[in-house]
């Protein structure tokens, strides 16, 4: 716990500072670049503190120059941290409407180019899919979780198929990834930190044009089997 507690104690403070002094730049930067390697900074900061070792297969096979759809598995909010420190390329985050009414953090996910998915009524939610598919088809890549929340034992959950149909509304290629070790480093439901490697696999890109219906289906079986081929089990 000693690990933990010092964690906490300057995790917390420097991640307050970044968000104080880089969400002011978003207006002087539209591009939100300074921002993100800004954030590559902290989540290296991060696993540094927790005592985390990344290692990173693949990364060639991520393109460059397009927009992306980035999916994988879910294991730990450590996650976040690895893929800030891990990917190549600019990209954003798919989170909840509701994430965005928090005061100060809302405002802070909108600087910082977060896209809001409204899952609530039919129609609300197919008018924020497409303003997000539309913002994707702009040039910005973003990273979803098909599993729709972390796994607490590593195995996959079930996919949601909300991610598939942005993917196949926006028309751009899935670059499936796969993460091992983040469960280790802070296993579910309790504060303490494991120090450790955590790894993350990118596997070939899946095009995503004409993905409706059973082909739909198809395209989340290819996704689901390209993240699990990856998937190690490990015990902390």
């Amino acid at each position: 716990m000693i690990r933990s507690a010092i964690f906490l104690l300057l995790f917390i403070p420097f991640t307050l500072f970044i968000i104080f002094t880089g969400v002011p730049v978003t207006f002087f930067d539209p591009s939100r670049s300074f921002l993100h390697r800004y954030a590559g900074l902290w989540a290296r900061f991060g696993l540094f503190l927790a005592g985390v070792r990344l290692k990173i297969e693949n990364v060639e096979k991520v393109p460059v120059g397009q927009p992306l759809i980035f999916m994988g598995n879910h294991q730990s909010n450590f996650d976040i941290l690895a893929l800030y420190a891990a990917l190549p390329v600019h990209f954003s985050w798919i989170a909840k409407e509701e994430l965005f009414r928090i005061p100060f953090f809302g405002f802070a996910m909108r600087r910082a180019g977060y896209i809001p998915l409204d899952r609530g009524d039919g129609r609300r939610a197919l008018k924020s899919m497409d303003e997000a598919a539309k913002k994707i088809r702009s040039g910005v890549s973003v990273i979803v979780f098909p599993e729709g929340t972390r796994s607490r034992d590593g195995n996959l959950l079930p996919f949601k198929r909300g991610g598939f149909l942005l993917a196949a509304r926006a028309g751009v290629p899935i670059v499936p990834f796969t993460i091992n070790g983040t469960d280790r480093i802070n296993p579910a439901k309790t504060l303490r930190l494991c120090s450790g490697e955590v790894k993350i696999q990118f596997s070939d890109p899946i095009d995503t044009a004409g993905s409706t219906g059973k082909k739909r289906d198809d395209l989340i079986d290819r996704v689901r089997d390209a993240i699990e081929l990856g998937l190690e089990r490990r015990v902390c």
